[in-house]
């Protein structure tokens, strides 16, 4: 199945946010894709607001992983791939721990490590015309 959201402007993030969650229910694994600047952190922070996260969030750029956890108690785990060399660094750091924990995984530059996320995750896709943004996501 695939799934389009148009968003315009800062203050429609909650609405997209909330209808991707809507719409892939039962997912736990999100692979979000887009070019540098596109909106994939901004995103994500909308997306785990969307599911009741208090703390600040922030990009797990240097960190690689930044872990939250909802009013509701909902482990979720945000990622961010793109300083990593090899998936090796994937390896040591355990992402099998992650990835397969039934938490929320929101991974960032996800082609640095596609082998090794599970293949029933949803793609996310992040495109930038103008002001506005079309996200679009598939496999849910």
């Amino acid at each position: 199945m695939k799934g389009s959201i148009i968003v315009n402007n800062l203050s429609e993030l909650p609405t997209a946010a909330a209808k991707l969650l809507e719409a892939c229910k039962e997912k736990r694994i999100f692979a979000f894709n887009g070019a540098m600047g596109a909106g994939k952190t901004t995103f994500i922070k909308a997306v785990c607001k969307a599911l009741g996260v208090k703390d600040t969030i922030s990009s797990p750029t240097f960190s690689i992983v930044n872990e939250y956890v909802s009013a509701g108690g909902i482990k979720i785990y945000h990622f961010d791939f793109y300083r990593i060399n090899s998936q090796d660094e994937a390896y040591d750091m355990g992402y099998e721990d992650y990835f397969y924990s039934n938490a929320y995984c929101f991974v960032e530059w996800p082609e640095k490590v596609a082998e090794l996320i599970p293949p029933d995750h949803v793609e996310v896709n992040i495109t930038v015309k103008e002001e506005q943004r079309t996200i679009e996501f598939e496999n849910f």
